[in-house]
């Protein structure tokens, strides 16, 4: 089994919590699955989910050319399996919170028309990604314009606030699990971990609900708990493969 390797970092990202904006918004520890298929999907030239609104702008929802469907880029990238490794120590990324001004009048019903905004920003976070290869164009366009360096629109990490850097893009060749430790976020499959950590670490477990696919009809996100842990796992999860002495699972 083959896939395509690469570094994706940035000098900040913030891929936002959708249920806590009273004081603050908060950002998840990893990018997750539908920000990288917008990622993606910005590489390649999809678009997205203001492109699918103004498809639908003035139209209602019971008229035959109104777009029910998933933003262009999730419609045809998720069936992408993907892993993600975040290049951290215990998987964790330093964060910081960021206090600016949206002066633009119509942001706050306040005198002045200026909102500040409260924001958790990720500091220097990096992640290994792959991509399982598949035979579909998408894939392939896909894998073309990582391996030359191209993008049609700019890749960011969460907002335009938060320009992405890819490197170190190479085709790898998978083999099967060699051990039983998993180097990447998995999804949560067990109540508790029985096994013993990595041999010389200390041990650790970061655990995390991570957006991991689009709702059909409103496209909220849908969660699965997601793990990244030393501790060793009784049964791999499905889509574990071996790459240089380490375990991935695609998701």
């Amino acid at each position: 089994m083959r896939a395509i390797s690469f570094g994706l970092s940035g000098k900040t990202a913030c891929f936002r919590k959708p249920d806590v904006n009273a004081h603050a918004y908060f950002t998840y520890n990893n990018i997750h699955k539908p920000a990288l298929l917008g990622l993606f999907g910005a590489i390649i030239g999809l678009g997205g989910h203001i492109q699918l609104h103004n498809e639908n702008r003035g139209k209602k929802e019971n008229q035959l050319d109104y777009n029910h469907g998933y933003p262009e880029f999730y419609e045809k990238l998720q069936h992408l399996k993907v892993s993600i490794t975040p290049l951290a120590p215990n998987g964790y990324f330093s964060k910081r919170i960021q206090v600016f001004n949206n002066s633009v009048g119509y942001a706050s019903q306040e005198m002045g028309g200026n909102l500040i905004v409260r924001e958790q920003w990720l500091e220097n976070p990096s992640w290994q990604i792959m991509i399982l290869e598949d035979d579909s164009d998408e894939y392939k366009k896909l894998q073309e314009y990582l391996l030359g360096g191209k993008s049609v629109f700019i890749p960011y990490l969460g907002k335009n606030d938060h320009p992405a850097t890819i490197k170190d893009v190479q085709p790898i060749e998978l083999e099967k699990p060699s051990h039983k430790y998993v180097d990447s976020l998995f999804i949560k499959n067990v109540e508790k971990l029985d096994g013993w950590q990595k041999e010389g670490e200390t041990p650790y477990l970061f655990q995390e609900v991570s957006p991991i696919s689009l709702q059909k009809q409103y496209h909220f996100y849908e969660y699965e708990t997601l793990l990244f842990t030393n501790y060793e796992i009784e049964n791999l999860p499905e889509n574990s493969f071996g790459y240089g002495k380490k375990n991935y699972v695609f998701i």
